[in-house]
């Protein structure tokens, strides 16, 4: 049998972190546009998602309001998925409440009692819109914490 060799896509942090809000802010919202849907066809479209959500700057997604929705909403470059991106935006928020109470998100993550995964991901799953137990897991790896499977 011949196997071709796997290798991440880039957007994947494994022996390093995310250096920045914004980049943590992005592969949280690449996982949410993730659920139920190709990799691929999400690898293709991503620079579009890019430009549409301006960079993934926290700052300018977190001011989205419902004229910045309706215009995700009619963009056919993205995925228009009116609850994906209104987790998007109230998660910029979330980010930035993150942010005055910890300094960045990197140092909430650093806060959190990582020796039991479940304890992070139900964090997590209580913070962040759209992100359940599955899609959690998938973010904490790609931003390159120790992780380990969850048991179904």
């Amino acid at each position: 049998m011949n196997k071709e060799h796997w290798s991440p896509p880039k957007w994947i942090y494994r022996d390093k972190r995310p250096t920045n809000d914004n980049t943590y802010f992005e592969n949280m919202t690449r996982v949410i546009f993730l659920a139920g849907l190709s990799w691929k066809m999400i690898d293709e479209k991503w620079p579009n998602f890019r430009q549409a959500f301006k960079n993934f700057s926290v700052d300018e997604v977190a001011k989205f309001g419902e004229k910045d929705i309706e215009r995700l909403l009619t963009d056919a470059s993205i995925v228009r998925n009116r609850a994906k991106i209104t987790a998007a935006i109230n998660n910029a928020k979330q980010f930035q409440d993150i942010r005055k109470e910890y300094g960045s998100f990197r140092s909430y993550l650093d806060s959190l009692d990582k020796s039991n995964n479940a304890l992070v991901i139900k964090d997590l799953g209580k913070k962040f819109n759209r992100i359940g137990p599955s899609s959690a897991n998938i973010f904490l790896y790609s931003v390159g914490e120790n992780v380990t499977p969850q048991e179904e």
